[in-house]
């Protein structure tokens, strides 16, 4: 026969084992066994640490020992669990069975039912920085100026503003696409199109977008910008080469507003809407780009030639019309022909020329 002693302090409790089985709690004090099969086994459980960590304690909470004196956690699947110690926040537990001391710390315990995916929680901040938060909730963060297509198992769920969001892990596959709102630039470099009359040009445009519906723009395509960029270049193409290259260069305006219309209606199957559009450049070949001066240096000089005939035929016909006016008053005529001869003998020294009638006859009249 042997006897051994036991001694369990103010802040502890001894766990009692017989043949492997719970038997109960022990108290402060001490406690003296008799064990001639050395069958008794006694575990001191300090209650300053209010988790109760044993690997029978399956065996401990069937017992019922525990009743007043901890808090049993049995979480399903489903069920998570946020633990306040002494007013603090310490810990997110997962699934198990836990037990927790609460007669010598104020514990406070927190079930949450986490099918529901979305986790909100008045002391979120708190709860993140907890050491299980990175194991067990996923936080994604929706810039400014975005918002957030929610997915859950593929299915759309909702669209998110601008914030901060949890979801639990574990539950569902859970995916978060951000969708940038504000108005966006994109350049659509030339590509050599043929117009109707077979001329290769290159033709620069800039267009600007905005996103109208998130949830479309990221259900039709992986990536808004590259696929409103290829609709571009298609309209270009489908327009430019329906048209004569005259045409292209009278009226640009046109050509944008063609273009602008085609695109928009690609654009709104992407849950886009493009808010302006326009040409930057019209590149020819080089070859091209010379005949083209040719053509516009002969254009201009017949319109030079043009302008000094009809100012030709404009002076004749002035002159003609004076003449006549001369001719129809002798009087009107008589004071023109003074103020030539007042010109002459005030610039220069005067010599008089008889003729035959007309201003000869009139001069020596008059000297």
């Amino acid at each position: 026969m042997s006897m051994k002693t036991i001694k369990i302090h103010s802040y502890e409790k001894g766990l009692y084992f017989r043949d492997r089985e719970f038997k109960g709690l022990l108290d402060e004090g001490r406690h003296w066994f008799v064990n001639p099969m050395a069958s008794d086994r006694i575990d001191i459980a300090d209650m300053r640490d209010p988790w109760i960590r044993h690997k029978d304690l399956d065996l401990i909470v069937k017992s019922g020992f525990l009743a007043n004196k901890a808090q049993v956690l049995d979480l399903q699947d489903f069920q998570r669990a946020l633990v306040w110690v002494d007013g603090r926040f310490v810990h997110i537990v997962p699934p198990g069975q836990y037990a927790l001391w609460t007669t010598h710390r104020n514990v406070r315990v927190e079930v949450l039912d986490a099918r529901d995916v979305r986790f909100n929680h008045p002391d979120i901040s708190v709860i993140l920085k907890a050491s299980a938060a990175k194991e067990l909730l996923e936080e994604i963060t929706v810039a400014e100026d975005h918002v957030g297509v929610l997915f859950q198992n593929g299915r759309y769920v909702e669209t998110l503003d601008a914030g901060r969001y949890v979801f639990w892990k574990g539950i569902e596959r859970v995916q978060v696409f951000q969708v940038n709102m504000a108005e966006t630039s994109m350049d659509i470099t030339g590509q050599e199109i043929m117009t109707a009359d077979k001329v290769t040009l290159r033709i620069n445009a800039v267009a600007a977008y905005t996103v109208q519906n998130a949830e479309k723009a990221v259900r039709s395509t992986t990536d808004v910008k590259q696929s409103l960029y290829r609709e571009a270049q298609l309209a270009l193409r489908a327009i430019i080469g329906s048209r004569q290259l005259d045409d292209l260069l009278a009226d640009k305006d046109a050509l944008t507003e063609s273009l602008k219309t085609q695109l928009a209606h690609r654009a709104e199957i992407f849950g886009l809407a493009v808010t302006s559009l326009g040409i930057r450049d019209i590149i020819l070949p080089g070859e091209m780009k010379t005949l083209l001066n040719k053509v516009m240096e002969a254009k201009k000089a017949a319109e030079a030639n043009l302008i000094a005939r009809r100012e030709e035929t404009a002076a004749m016909r002035s002159q003609a019309n004076t003449a006549k006016l001369l001719e129809d008053n002798p009087v009107l005529m008589r004071l023109r022909e003074l103020e030539v001869l007042q010109n002459v003998s005030t610039n220069s020294k005067l010599n008089v020329v008889l003729g035959e009638k007309g201003l000869a006859e009139r001069v020596v009249n008059l000297l």
